[in-house]
């Protein structure tokens, strides 16, 4: 009988009998090492049979795994393995589909044991480099299979812990075959990443799982370790069409299991943190870009989830490198102000949600200004000015929904001043551009005292190079202002130019805040430590004179001003001479500081109500809504002594060689709060171009009738039958004024007043044209021919055009 069998396996092919002699009689002995050196060489020797050798182990293999013999099951795919190893060439696709049939088996059995081992040879199979394409394979199962061991709740946490790893390692193996080779499947689809992204998720977050060794937190062999490390390697291999991929499954996984609320935030932090930094560089931006339209599908979620989201996004932008936001950066900024807006126009009457609400907006804020401070300075003025277009003096109400919520214009000028933060100044003439200086100086005159405040702060922030704002927080009297630790450094003589260019707009706007009726403390201080930081930061002794006659016309407005009350008179009178003080010790002019010095102490021994101690309420404790409420005198008195008289500084600078001339002239500055309440219409009216001819800055042409006189029969009459004396005589008043103006003025403030004109119908024209384009029938709109498209573009006038 065994005669028989002998000459029966004497009749089998030569790659069965090698095959049949790599099994030992004793599975515990383990491959048998020099046949198995034997199949090998044969395999190599005759490629054409590595087919056949696959399909027989394949056999042998399903047979051994019916009868349970699962030593003889290792020792089958330990020869399988070698021979992968071995035949790497062009051989191998003759051999890889028989290698896939004996995984499958073996994935699924019940059996953990092999499951696992399956998993390991697959990984070894995924390692290999193959030369030649295949084109019939695929990795659907193992996708599956790898996917639901993720998942795996074994009840022994050992076991459990070791299919999950299996699992993991599983899928990255298919990531690693599949993704470089275009003839496989495209892992990349939604079919497949919406199995693999949740199961490498599930095991980075699962709270219950225990892990094999609690000593060691970062055990190489843990779920929760193995799967951060696929999540990296697969984010990391993903390419400009492909990221999309891996964030849509990351972002319904969040959503499905409600991860957005505070408790799970910091792992949601964790993965996207994982996301930033594993995604090549120049592809940051759509991680961003991705979030922001996440955001807006929550829009009408709870402010938590949404406070949670802008958080995630605050994380990635703080890791996104400066140039990796992306072109559309003005988007990203608009969809965070809108979400703004609709969360303050929301107006929740509950106080946990308000509250809710207000963290969010917070969020946002702080988001925009992580974002601006990615950005090129110039692009940050550009965001500034974006921002700015947002109030409803520069928008049109069709666009903006009319005028908007005090709350919603405080959110945006937060933002401003967050983004203003993040601007480093070098020179004044960059940060302050013409387009940007007159609305920032415009929107300083709004009727909030609150917001008032934020816009001066964000002159403080852009004016302040050196850090000297804490210093001036209060109006002090300070007898030697060595002490407050003023960095100080000599002003660039373009800034001086900058000064003598725009200075008369600063301090006119500083006078018309100084006479606002709603002002308080805070808006006081506020004002004096712009006028301190333009003191060191502008270069006092060369805008001296210009900075002793703004100080004069300030004590002026405190004197002759009826309309203001008794306690605003004194905060002014208080502030001017904290001013004086400051001045004067800063330009190192000793004798104006004898002069000052004696002014301040026959106040303080006479008229203390005319110092800050008094004044701003420091001897008492201040009011708790911050208003001037002190002692002052019954009748409003003031004495000369008390003053600061022109004359006698006059006389202390002509001693120093200074030209005093312009001290005696009338302080003349540019009226803000008219074009305030002139802009705070719609901006799309073009009746709005025509210049109001009755100012005395106007040029001397013929007036025009507003829009809003309607022109009839019975008023030409009017005019014929009217005498035109008196017209005459006023346009002659008008000329002659005009001369004297142009003989007498410095040329400082004769190029002051043409610019303000020339950038007043700058602004009008590019509104007109701005509105033109936007008009479907308009030439100017963007009109598709056969040729091109057309665009508007914006029209830069050259200074010396308006001369």
């Amino acid at each position: 009988m065994s005669g028989c069998c002998g000459c029966c396996a004497a009749l089998k092919p030569r790659y069965k009998r090698l095959v049949d002699n790599i099994f030992p009689v004793n599975p515990e002995d383990g491959l048998v090492k020099n046949n198995m050196d034997k199949l090998t060489f044969y395999a190599l020797s005759a490629p054409e049979k590595l087919d056949r050798i696959g399909q027989y182990l394949a056999q042998r293999l399903s047979r051994d795994v019916q009868r349970h013999r699962y030593g003889m099951v290792v020792i089958a795919m330990d020869a399988l393995d070698q021979l992968l190893v071995s035949c790497h060439d062009y051989s191998l696709n003759l051999f890889v589909e028989s290698f896939l049939k004996m995984v499958q088996k073996l994935l699924e059995c019940d059996e953990v044991e092999l499951q696992i081992l399956a998993t390991s040879s697959f990984i070894k199979f995924a390692n290999i480099e193959e030369v030649t394409p295949s084109y019939h394979r695929r990795y659907d199962f193992f996708i599956s299979k790898f996917s639901s061991m993720c998942h795996s709740n074994n009840n022994d946490e050992t076991r459990k812990a070791r299919i999950r790893t299996a699992g993991l390692k599983g899928l990255q193996g298919v990531v690693r075959k599949t993704v470089s080779d275009d003839l496989q499947v495209n892992i990349w689809e939604p079919i497949h990443m919406d199995k693999i992204v949740p199961s490498l998720l599930y095991n980075m977050h699962d709270q219950g799982f225990v892990p094999v060794d609690l000593d060691n937190h970062r055990n190489e062999e843990a779920p929760a370790f193995v799967a951060e490390t696929v999540f990296r390697d697969l984010v990391c291999r993903a390419s400009f069409g492909n990221i999309k991929s891996v964030l849509k499954p990351v972002l319904v996984h969040i959503d499905n299991h409600q991860l957005w609320c505070q408790a799970t935030l910091q792992f949601v932090v964790k993965c996207f943190k994982i996301i930033m930094f594993s995604v090549q560089q120049q592809y940051a931006y759509i991680v961003i870009q991705v979030l922001m339209s996440h955001l807006d599908s929550h829009v009408r979620s709870s402010p938590d989830i949404k406070s949670s989201i802008v958080d995630v996004l605050f994380e990635c932008v703080l890791i996104a490198a400066g140039g990796s936001i992306g072109p559309s950066v003005l988007d990203v900024f608009n969809n965070l102000v809108r979400h703004l807006r609709i969360s303050l126009d929301s107006k929740s009457t509950d106080i946990e949600k308000r509250n809710m609400e207000k963290k969010f907006e917070e969020a946002i804020i702080s988001t925009i200004g992580e974002f601006a401070n990615n950005l090129p300075d110039y692009q940050k003025i550009e965001i500034m000015m974006f921002i700015m277009a947002k109030f409803p003096q520069f928008t049109s109400e069709e666009e903006f929904g009319g005028r908007m919520d005090a709350q919603l214009q405080t959110m945006l000028l937060k933002t401003l001043l967050k983004v203003a933060t993040k601007y480093k100044t070098v020179s004044m003439a960059n940060a302050f551009p013409p387009e940007f200086l007159h609305p920032l100086l415009r929107m300083s005159l709004l009727d909030d005292p609150g917001m008032r405040i934020i816009v001066q702060q964000i002159l403080h922030t852009l004016i302040d190079r050196n850090d000297n704002t804490p210093k001036f927080k209060h109006v002090v009297i300070t007898k030697d202002i060595s002490k407050l630790g003023l960095k100080l450094q000599k002003s660039a003589r373009q800034d001086s130019l900058f000064m003598k260019k725009n200075g008369s707009e600063f301090y006119g706007c500083l006078l018309e805040n100084m006479q606002m009726d709603s002002n308080k403390v805070d808006n006081f201080e506020a004002l004096y430590c712009t006028m301190a930081l333009i003191c060191v930061e502008m270069g006092c002794t060369e805008i001296l004179l210009e900075l002793i006659r703004f100080a004069l016309e300030l004590q002026n407005i405190a004197i002759n001003k009826l309309s203001l009350p008794l306690t605003h008179k004194c905060a002014i009178h208080a502030l001017t001479a904290g001013f004086f003080n400051f001045l004067a010790q800063l330009a190192d002019v000793k004798s104006l500081v004898t002069y000052v010095s004696g002014v301040i102490e026959i106040r303080r021994q006479e008229a203390s109500h005319l110092l800050p101690e008094v004044a701003f309420n420091r001897a008492n404790k201040p009011s708790s809504s911050g208003t001037l409420d002190g002692s002052y005198p019954e009748v409003e008195t003031l004495k000369d002594t008390w003053l600061f008289q022109q004359s006698q500084i006059a006389e202390i600078l002509t001693e120093l060689g200074h030209d005093v001339s312009r001290l005696s002239k009338p302080f003349t500055y540019r009226a803000f709060s008219s074009l305030l309440e002139s802009d705070a219409g719609s901006s799309s009216d073009i009746q709005s171009i025509y210049l109001d001819m009755e100012s005395k800055e106007s040029s001397p042409v013929v007036a025009r009738k507003r829009a809003e006189e309607v022109i009839t029969v019975e008023s030409l009459k009017k005019m014929l039958a009217e005498d035109s004396t008196l017209e005459r005589d006023e346009e002659e008043r008008r000329r002659k004024e005009i001369l004297q103006t142009f003989q007498t003025a410095p040329f400082e403030e004769i190029v002051a007043r043409s610019e303000s004109k020339s950038n007043h119908f700058h602004n009008k024209l590019n509104e007109i044209l701005e509105l033109v384009s936007k008009h479907p029938d308009s030439p100017g709109s963007l009109r598709k021919t056969n040729r091109t498209t057309v665009p508007v573009f914006d029209i830069q006038f050259p200074e010396l055009y308006v001369y």
